[in-house]
């Protein structure tokens, strides 16, 4: 129970912090804290905990007050990269968590021109993208420190990701 608190408290946490302090101190080059929080805790969680985790942390930041967008559209994203950082970074959390802050803002901005958002454009898109991405570059080793300096749960193991425990061993 407390395993699955905790980073319920903390994704809480960074939500807030982003909400409160970080975008309206640092405007339009602020990093999005909350996929790099997902990005981590995915990593240290595994596939299926991190896709629940990023679309928590998504549904939570879409119903956010200042929410201009299509309901579910962060949901979709972070659903997606804390799935794909699940699998992924197991051996390489910095190396995942710089992939997810580089394709997030670009698969929200496309999954925004899809739905039909009103302001996405491609001279937007060709501004805001490498904005965003160098803004969450430069917050990413600081993010993966302090979640695991405050996060204090353990890593998975590895032979837990199988879905029949005895399937590899010959027992079926």
């Amino acid at each position: 129970m407390l395993r699955n608190v905790t980073p319920a408290l903390l994704l809480f946490a960074v939500l807030v912090l982003q909400v409160v302090l970080v975008n309206r101190l640092l405007f339009t080059w602020a990093p999005d804290l909350v996929l790099l929080t997902v990005a981590v805790l995915a990593t240290r969680r595994g596939p299926l905990p991190g896709a629940v985790i990023g679309f928590c942390g998504g549904l939570a930041y879409d119903l956010l007050p200042p929410a201009n967008h299509t309901l579910g559209q962060y949901a979709l994203v972070l659903c997606f990269l804390g799935y794909a950082a699940g699998r992924a970074g197991d051996r390489l959390p910095l190396l995942v968590m710089a992939g997810c802050g580089v394709l997030a803002p670009g698969m929200v901005a496309g999954l925004g021109a899809l739905l039909g958002a009103p302001g996405v454009t491609w001279g937007v898109l060709a501004t805001a993208w490498p904005r965003a991405a160098v803004c969450n570059l430069v917050a990413a080793p600081l993010v993966l420190w302090a979640v695991n300096a405050l996060y204090g749960g353990h890593r998975r193991r590895a032979g837990r990701t199988e879905l029949v425990p005895g399937y590899r061993r010959g027992a079926a």
